[in-house]
Order: C-alpha cells, then structure tokens, then sequence
C-alpha cells in the first residue's frame, strides 16, 4: 500500500494535539440487542470488519523529505486487538452509563506509534442494549471520512466492502502524493488560485481576531478531562419549523443551541455577556465522488443571539448571518482560516502549532457542527442503530463542543466539555430539549413563550 504524505491541514490537526488537548473526534452509537447476538460475537464482528479497512492499518511516521513532513504507512505489526476492546457498564441506566463511561474514554490520548483510532464495545447484560464509542484522529478524518470510515463497520456496508476486497480492490486506497505529469500543470495554477485565497483569509483572520478575551464558562483553561452529555430532537418537527419559518434545518439547530446557552446561563445565574459567544461552524470542502485523503475543511464564524429574548429574532438573526457567509462563500471570511494551513510549510505546522492552538479563542468561543449520516437503517450483527451522537473535539481554551447527527427521525446531539469547567453539562443537553421544544409549540401550536431573562 505504500506510504502518503499527510495533507497539510492533517498535519496541522497531528501537531495541534497535546496530552491535555488530544486532537480525535468520537461518535457514541446505540445499537438495540437482537435474539442470539451476545457481546463476544460483537466484538470479534467489530475487529474482522475494522482490520479490513486499510485506512485503519495506517500510522503516522515521520520522513525527511519534505522537511518537517509525515506520511501515513502501513504498521507491519497491526493488531486489531490493540484498537478494538470491550469495556462493562454497571450502572442500572444504560445510556447514563455508556455516557459516563465514553466521556472518560474520549479524555484519553490516542497512541502516537499506532495507527490513530480506538473503538470500544461498551455492554452490560448479553441481552441487553450496548453502545460502539469510535474514537478517530482528526489528521485521520474529518466529520465526512470518518462517517465513510466508519460506515465500514455496519452490515448494510461491510458486505460492499468485503466483496471490494475480494476483488483485490481495497474499499479506501490511500492516495498516492506523487502527482501524474499531466496534472502538474492544473495543480499549479489551481495553487496559485489557492494562495491568493489564503491571503485573503489571512487578513480577514487578522480583522475578527478579539484581544479582549472574556472567561466564560465555555472559554476557561483546560483540565485535561472530558464529560459528554446527549440530547435528541425530533426531526419531523424540525422540518415543520423550516417549513413555518424559511431558513435551512442547520440554521434551525444553531438558533436552538443560541437559545439553550441562553436558558442555562439563566439557570446559573449568568447574564448573558455584553457580546455574544462565537461560534466555529465547519463546513466541508469535500467533493462529492472526491478522494478521499485528506481532512478538506473550512468553517464559518457566527456570533450565537443569545443577548435576545425571543425564540424568534435568535432565528431571525442566525439566519441572516449565516446567509452572508454564505453568499461570501466557504474559503473567503475568518472562518475559513482552515485554509491558510494548506499553504504552510510542515515545519510551519511543527513548530507553529502551539501558537496555533492558543490563537484559537481569538476567533471563536465553541464549536457547533453537524455530520451528515446515511438515510437508509443500519445494523451491527443484526442488532439495528437505534442512535449515534458525534463528538467533537475542544480547541485549546475552550470548554464546549456541540456536535450533530440526523438518524431514524430524530437530531442526535452530542456535546462534549471540559470536565472540570461544565459539571453541569447534563443540565445545558436538558436545555438544548427544552429549547427545542418551545420553538416547537411556538411555530406549530401557537404558545407565545416566556422570556428567558
């Protein structure tokens, strides 16, 4: 399979990462049980279909050229063992449980000398329900790959992809760095193109930089640990919001996030701030039918309404903001500051990454994100998904993350915090609910809402 340079925004992600700051997004998926199926079959089920997949064989090496650079090789010595484990809940609530448990497995850093990925079977009784925690490096996958990734794993996939392999064709090549001749001469125009943009950006990172740094509950220094927390919306009332008020379901969800930060500020006894939090909003620049190396990424900034009591001008205001960024487009605006990275040197990356990582509060306050996954029902030996909460990872600085993930009817959000600075994130998940559902019975029956003071 031979070896891969890693892109330059993947190398960015591989040196961003510190002991306290680990650099892997997670997903958390339920899985309902089915007759017959018992955990020890699940398990070696989950490592058959994992070693299959070749980009989870690859590990990150360094290489001398180009200088400061890392390629993706094969480890000769892969044991799907070391990556695939099964971990009990004791706990009496299962999904209380599974919660906990995968909030303290997503605190850990992955192996730096192994191919850079975790899944953990977490189940208690063998007829009961039990939960897959996928834990993925960001220099590994962006929101995008990992669900192409990981999709390997389920029944409905895993059988396309074992057929591939039969035919000597592995279902996720990894891309050679050596360009054909014939493109060298796109390539560099496309590059020079690419440059132009980032200088763009970089002036517009410089504009919306903010030298006076609030501490707030979800910008405080980092502990090291992680809590995660789960809500769950329905989709079908989504759509009857978008329908009520225009706007897309993305701006719907952002406006519900701006309202449930509202509710739980009030909650503690915090006045929401002078200037509303800003959020990280990524957006993928991946092609449809585009290789798949590669973390392809930009984002926009939003500054969350939460200053404004009603449901309604939050969704007024997120609306209008995200239709001007959209209309500058994803590599233009502050936001896009993904896409300097793919002009750096990796030495640039190797020694600029610390300063990176600190400069991350200057722009933003959270992360809020959504992850496509596939319409059709997927199931795991038999046993159907019942769920599946996308965790995001924290920048350096930052206490909050909200991730999420639409399946079987329902808006899965998972959100994930520094331990230490939100113990009340249970209470911020039960919020995002109430949210929700308020701006539910407003639109679509009539009840004109209270005030979050």
């Amino acid at each position: 399979m031979g070896t891969e340079l890693l892109a330059p925004l993947d190398l960015a992600f591989w040196h961003l990462e510190s002991d306290a700051h680990p650099m892997h997004l997670g997903a958390l998926a339920v899985f309902a049980p089915a007759p017959g199926v018992t955990p020890p079959h699940v398990l070696e089920l989950l490592r058959t279909r994992a070693a299959a997949i070749p980009r989870l064989r690859m590990c990150v090496r360094d290489v001398l050229l180009p200088v400061g650079g890392a390629a993706w090789t094969v480890d000769k010595d892969f044991d799907v063992h070391r990556h695939v484990r099964r971990v009990a809940v004791d706990e009496g609530d299962f999904m209380a449980g599974a919660t906990r448990l995968a909030g303290e497995l997503m605190e850990q850093p992955l192996g730096r000398g192994l191919p850079p990925w975790q899944m953990y079977l977490i189940g208690g009784a063998d007829d009961g329900p039990f939960a897959v925690l996928v834990k993925l490096h960001h220099a590994l996958a962006d929101g995008m790959r990992a669900v192409a990734i990981g999709a390997g794993i389920f029944d409905e996939i895993a059988a396309t992809t074992a057929r591939s392999a039969a035919r000597g064709r592995p279902a996720v090549p990894p891309r050679s760095w050596l360009p054909d001749p014939r493109e060298v001469a796109g390539m560099a125009l496309g590059r020079i193109g690419e440059v132009g943009r980032a200088l763009g950006v970089g002036a517009s990172v410089v504009r919306a930089g903010r030298l006076d740094l609030r501490s707030t509950a979800f910008t405080a220094p980092s502990s090291g640990t992680r809590r995660l927390a789960t809500a769950d919306l329905d989709a079908t009332a989504l759509q009857r919001i978008r329908r009520a008020e225009g706007g897309t379901a993305n701006d719907i969800l952002l406006a519900v996030v701006a309202g449930a930060l509202r509710r739980w500020m009030a909650e503690r006894g915090e006045a929401p701030a002078g200037a509303d939090p800003r959020a990280l909003v990524p957006v993928s620049r991946r092609r449809p039918g585009g290789a798949v190396s590669g973390n392809r990424l930009s984002a926009y900034l939003l500054d969350l309404p939460v200053g404004a009591a009603d449901p309604r001008e939050r969704l007024r205001a997120v609306r209008a903001a995200m239709d001007r960024n959209k209309a500058a487009g994803p590599l233009k605006g502050a936001g896009a500051v993904a896409v300097l990275a793919d002009q750096l040197h990796p030495l640039a990356h190797r020694f600029g990454a610390p300063l990176a990582a600190n400069a991350a509060r200057m722009l933003f306050d959270l992360l809020v994100t959504s992850v496509p996954l596939p319409r059709s029902a997927l199931s795991l030996g038999g046993c159907p998904l019942s769920a599946l909460y996308p965790m995001a990872p924290l920048a350096r600085g930052q206490s909050l993350a909200v991730a999420l993930s639409t399946y079987g009817g329902r808006v899965h959000v998972g959100l994930v915090a520094d331990g230490k600075a939100l113990p009340d994130l249970d209470r911020l998940a039960g919020a995002v609910e109430e949210e929700f559902e308020g701006l539910r019975e407003l639109v679509t029956g009539g009840r004109v809402p209270v005030p979050v003071s």
